[in-house]
């Protein structure tokens, strides 16, 4: 499937010989309806009739106009400067920024082309600062997918995107925290849901990460995960100093003390970060590190098992569960 082709829906949109209502352009063009009623005020475009009742009615040529304007938007580039533009200056600018959304997608390794378009109506909800479609689109998949698929084959992907697209700017600062507080919701909620309806079966695991380490998505998908597979979560939030993890463990009796590392951390300080924690933490307890720290990943550890993909959490648990 070519990741730049909008998904074909062989359900024809209700319309008119006069055009197409705002709630079928809305599903054509993945572009809010709010989006498109601001964009008419503020930019002049698009510019609809309106039928007896007044309400508004777009032409074909300004739906295809607008598909244009939001691949454009998915690439990064700005309402304020693709808008006004006609269908030859928007068709040239795609042609010159088509590469890079490709390999942002390519890099998060997304093999299922039913979930493609997917991570591709998310990034344009963050691009386009629209948080209730980023809101609804989460929400749905999550319902739809499943939690472990969702986490594992939509999240995971989804974050290293936003990442990538912030690092090649793409992206604001704003918009990223955007899309952290959104997802975090997400993911509280199914927790939530999950704690109320499931008997524990242990390990009781504590999360949390070192001081330094502000990511907090990745400890929050580790958490929804162990939490469907029957494990007791305490979380500690991030940047928890040494000496404050090893007497959380010991006062909540945790089996599991779990880390997540970023790539920000330096081998040095996850070296000795692990060494002190093993040192200190009783034998029993176990130490489980993962995250996108190739630190983790580069030599053996003796002090934690590391888990490098979230799919590696599940026989970790049944490897816990099978030795006690």
């Amino acid at each position: 499937m070519n990741l730049l082709t909008p998904p074909i829906d062989s359900t024809p949109p209700a319309s008119s010989d006069a055009g197409l209502p705002i709630a079928a352009v809305e599903r054509e063009t993945g572009l809010g309806k709010d989006t498109l009623r601001v964009w008419e005020r503020r930019y002049g475009f698009p510019t609809p009739l309106r039928d007896s009742s007044g309400d508004r009615l777009y032409s074909a040529e300004q739906v295809q106009q607008l598909k244009l304007i939001s691949r454009l938007l998915d690439f990064g580039l700005r309402p304020s400067k693709v808008v006004s533009l006609d269908n030859a200056a928007l068709q040239a600018l795609l042609t010159q920024h088509a590469p890079a959304p490709a390999a942002i997608l390519s890099k998060t390794n997304i093999g299922n082309d039913a979930t493609d378009p997917v991570i591709k109506e998310l990034l344009h909800a963050i691009g386009t600062h629209d948080p209730r479609a980023l809101q609804h689109g989460l929400s749905h998949a999550q319902l739809r997918m499943g939690l472990a698929p969702f986490v594992i084959d939509l999240a995971a992907p989804l974050t290293t995107a936003v990442g990538e697209a912030w690092a090649q700017g793409r992206f604001e600062i704003f918009e990223e925290h955007l899309y952290t507080e959104v997802l975090t919701g997400v993911l509280r909620h199914a927790i939530a849901s999950l704690t109320s309806q499931l008997v524990p079966q242990g390990p009781r695991v504590l999360l949390t990460t070192v001081p330094q380490e502000q990511h907090s998505l990745g400890l929050l998908m580790v958490e929804a995960l162990l939490t469907l597979d029957g494990c007791t979560c305490v979380s500690l939030g991030t940047q928890t100093p040494l000496t404050d993890i090893v007497q959380a463990a010991l006062a909540h009796r945790a089996d599991v003390v779990a880390l997540s590392f970023s790539n920000m951390n330096k081998t040095a300080v996850v070296q000795t970060s692990l060494r002190e924690l093993r040192a200190r933490l009783p034998t029993a307890t176990a130490l489980w590190v993962g995250g996108t720290c190739t630190a983790l990943y580069q030599w053996p550890l003796s002090e934690a098992s590391a888990v490098q993909h979230l799919s590696g959490l599940q026989p970790l648990v049944a490897q816990w569960r099978h030795a006690h």
